[in-house]
Order: structure tokens, then sequence, then C-alpha cells
């Protein structure tokens, strides 16, 4: 790494971000796509297979905590290079034929740690490309790569394991995390918009000290973490249940569910750059980021929760599946989230609020996926608990819409953070000259 990467754009920074979270999203994806080969090798039941599903949540937490923490001291450039890296080194080893069940719920843990901090991170060094008021687009950027992973990566992941096994679908994708690292190390960099080192005066704040408790303490934080949470928590259940539920509930054939699970993924390619769009021109046109960011992304998430509910009870299957589609994009609320919070606090801790938010978020990851197995092994039947698990998520889905239309407004709580920043000066600016 000692020499320096070729100058790229910020289109070209926003390209290998996306290309990074489709690996991120396939990552995530293989273990719902082979579930049936996986269960009947391991002989597992629903609630082992959801422990299994959120083993990969168990640390991801943690290691997004840290590494947000660490997103604003080190090179964003190497922090995303070493998580590519875990990645790999996670994956490969389950292409040994004698790697038995706590193999892979160990790789799943290292996978997780190493994924845990890849969509604060991507989103904080996208950011670094992209003034105050003009992120909402990149971050729905780094949302459509993800949705790729899903789009592309679902059918890819089936076609690899009918013809070579479920093993070589997860050493596939760890050879394409390897192979990205190799071209971020070639031409990924940072932009001009990234937080100043320690001791120089950052590039949009006035260099006023803002506690970081200040920003936590944000409604823009609580609630778009908040809000956040309920959407992994849909996504997390969706991807580790919905290829079984397709398969139980409409008798689709594996090839058809690598098809149809990624239809969420097509709608957020689709929706995610409109509504960065649509909040982008409400800002120009005067509107507050409260109608921006809170407003707009908070309808999103109450469709998604509708459909949600309506998805188990309809006996029609294109119906179904179009009710999926939406039920399954509510994360295309989250590159708003973010956004929102990015536009909420200074340069110098947007990589720590970022990172903090996706970790306390993320702990809907962990529970969702185990959650929805207890749900379905405790059900009189099996459509019955899928009902039951998928009205809880539809449930969340709807309040986080509620929470975000009344809490996230950056615009507010950015003007505060400056005022608390701006009352300690005076105090150290009042002692008599000559006084320490």
């Amino acid at each position: 790494m000692r020499n320096p990467p070729r100058r790229t754009s910020s289109r070209g920074a926003l390209v290998l971000l996306a290309g990074f979270m489709f690996v991120n999203v396939a990552d995530k994806s293989v273990l719902g796509l082979t579930a049936d080969p996986i269960m009947d090798e391991f002989d597992l039941t629903a609630t082992g297979f959801g422990a299994l599903a959120s083993a990969f949540y168990l640390l991801f937490s943690v290691s997004a905590l840290l590494v947000g923490m660490l997103g604003d001291r080190f090179p964003a450039r190497t922090l995303l290079a070493a998580l590519g890296l875990v990645w790999a080194a996670a994956q490969l080893p389950v292409l040994i034929p004698a790697a038995g069940y706590a193999v892979l719920l160990g790789t799943r843990v290292v996978l997780g740690v190493g994924e845990g901090p890849g969509f604060p991170l991507a989103n904080h060094t996208a950011f670094s490309w992209y003034p105050e008021g003009r992120r909402a687009l990149p971050a729905a950027a780094i949302t459509v790569g993800g949705a790729l992973g899903a789009v592309v990566g679902g059918p890819l992941v089936i076609a690899v394991d009918g013809l070579f096994g479920w093993r070589a679908a997860f050493g596939a994708l760890g050879v394409m995390g390897l192979g990205w690292v190799l071209v971020w190390l070639r031409y990924g960099s940072t932009g001009p918009y990234a937080p100043s080192p320690a001791g120089a005066k950052p590039v949009e704040t006035s260099g006023e000290p803002v506690p970081r408790r200040r920003v936590l303490l944000t409604g823009t934080w609580l609630g778009g973490t908040f809000t956040t949470f309920t959407a992994m928590w849909a996504l997390a259940v969706g991807l580790a249940w919905m290829p079984l539920f397709l398969e139980e509930d409409t008798g689709l054939t594996d090839a058809q569910i690598g098809s149809t699970v990624g239809l969420p993924s097509v709608l957020t390619v689709v929706l995610g750059p409109l509504l960065g769009i649509a909040a982008q021109r409400l800002l120009r046109r005067g509107a507050s980021t409260r109608i921006a960011y809170g407003a707009v992304g908070g309808a999103v998430g109450l469709a998604a929760g509708l459909c949600m509910f309506g998805m188990t009870r309809t006996g029609s299957v294109p119906l179904l599946l179009l009710l999926m589609a939406v039920a399954f994009c509510g994360n295309a609320q989250v590159p708003l989230v973010n956004a929102a919070i990015a536009d909420g606090c200074p340069a110098r801790l947007r990589g720590a609020a970022l990172g903090l938010s996706y970790a306390v978020a993320a702990l809907a990851s962990v529970l969702g996926p185990f959650v929805t197995g207890r749900i379905i092994d405790a059900a009189a039947s099996r459509p019955d608990g899928f009902r039951h698990a998928f009205d809880v998520a539809a449930g969340l889905l709807a309040v986080g819409a509620v929470v975000s239309v009344l809490t996230i407004r950056p615009g507010r709580d950015a003007a505060r953070t400056r005022r608390a920043g701006a009352a300690s000066l005076p105090r150290l600016e009042a002692r008599p000259e000559g006084r320490p």
C-alpha cells in the first residue's frame, strides 16, 4: 500500500463503492439461497437454521461500532481493503469438504465481523466526495450496489449451487471479494470532503468543539437509527427465510426462486435513485430536511409494512410476488437516513455517527432471523408461523415510518449542535489575559 492510488472521480468512487456493496449483499444472501442443501446435510430444524443465520450478526454490531470509531482516524481506503480481505478469508474455508456445521457457523461469525462496518464505511467514504445537501443520491447509489448483489448475485449463487454444490457458491463469493480488493487498492480513494487530519480545521464546520454525545442524542440520530433497525429486521428476515417461504407457499422451483427472490432488490435499484433525486430536488426548492429525508423515507417504510402484512394473506402467486417486492424494499429509505445523519453532524464526527447508528440498528439482524425461526417452530403450522413472523416485521416497519416522520430533522439538529459547540467557547475565552 505504499504507492498512492490513481486519482479517481466522484462517479468512479461511487462505482467502486457500489461494487463493494454488491459483494457485501451477495455474501449475506448466499446462506438463505442454499438453505435447503445446508439444512439437509446438517439435519437442521428451523430454529437451528435461524441460529446459523443469526450467527452472521453475532459480532456485526461490535465490529460496526469499532470500525466506525476508527473511520475518522484511519484512511478509508485501507479500512475498506481490510474488510474485503476478511470477507474472502471467511468464505473460502467452506470449500473444504470436511468443513462441518461448526466451521460454517464460525465462518459466518467472521464474515459478520468483516461486513458489519461495510455499509456505514462505504457511505462515509462516498460522502467524502459530496458536500452537505447533495448526499441523498450518492447514498442511494451505495444501496443500489447492494441491491444488485441480490438481483444478479442470487441467480449466480443458484447456478453455482446447481452445478457444483452449495460449498462452491461460498467459495466463488470469496474469490469475488479478493478481486474487488485488488481493484480498490489500484483506484480507490477518498474525496475532498473527507474529515481533516487531527489538528486541522474540518472542511464543513466552523471549528466549534461539538461533543459526540450531542450528536447521538439528537432526534435525527435516535429516530433514524430506530428506522434503520426496523428496515434491517425485515431485510435480515427476508434474506434468511424468503426462499423457504416461497418454496413452501408457492411451489416455485429453485431456479425460479433464485430469480424471484431478487424482485425487492430490482425495485430498490429503481426506487433508491428516485428517492435520492426527489430528496435533492425538494431541498433545492426550499423544502425542509424533515420533509426531504424523514417524510419521504417514512412513506416508503409504511408502504413496505402494509405490503408485508398483505403478502401472507393472498392466494395469488403473482400478487404475492408483487407485494413481496414492495415489502422487502423498505431498506430503500436507509440512504435518506444516512444522508440525514451525515448532514446533522460535523464532518469529524460523521464516521462515528454513521458507524454507531448502524451498529445499534444491526442488532435487528441478530434478532430477526432467530426470532422468526422460533415463531415458525412454535406455530401450529409452517404457513401460520411464516404469517405471524412477517406480521411482526410489518408492524416494526410501520412504527419505524411514523418515527421517521416525527424525529428526522437534520437541519434543526445541526443548528443545535453548532450552538452547543459555540456555547463552550466563551467559557474558554473569558479568562483574564495572562491567566492559564
